[in-house]
């Protein structure tokens, strides 16, 4: 099975275009254009899943790919997100803000029914459902 190529506004999760714009200044910085930004859920943290954010070149069959352009209108980032993390992150918003707290990425997710005071761990009720 071939990786799902979307765009944010055929995908139910949203890529904010302050997160796209801080990704490629972090590929910039890494001098690899070939670098995408995987987001994923694993079982850990405080309340029982964790997101997780790493750069990958390669992406996978299973991978759904959301493409989102960059405030610049040249450059254009990729998210990749496997299959397992994907029903996860349904309807999820991934952004990049800045604040008083400092800069961080950020997933707004519906699905999380509880989440840690860090924001980076978070639990479901229906996880059966998935």
């Amino acid at each position: 099975m071939a990786a799902i190529d979307i765009s944010p506004s055929t995908t139910n999760i949203s890529f904010s275009v302050s997160a796209a714009d801080k990704v490629a200044e972090l590929i910039r910085e890494e001098d690899n254009l070939n670098l995408n930004l995987r987001v994923s859920v694993t079982g850990g943290g405080c309340s029982g899943f964790q997101y997780g954010f790493s750069f990958d070149e390669e992406v996978n069959d299973d991978d759904t790919i959301v493409e989102q352009l960059c405030t610049d209108n040249k450059a254009t980032v990729k998210l990749l997100i496997d299959s397992i993390s994907y029903q996860y992150l349904q309807d999820a918003e991934i952004d990049y803000i800045k604040g008083i707290q400092g800069e961080q990425f950020v997933i707004r997710n519906p699905n999380a029914k509880t989440t840690c005071g860090c924001g980076s761990s978070f639990s479901m009720d229906d996880e059966d459902d998935l």
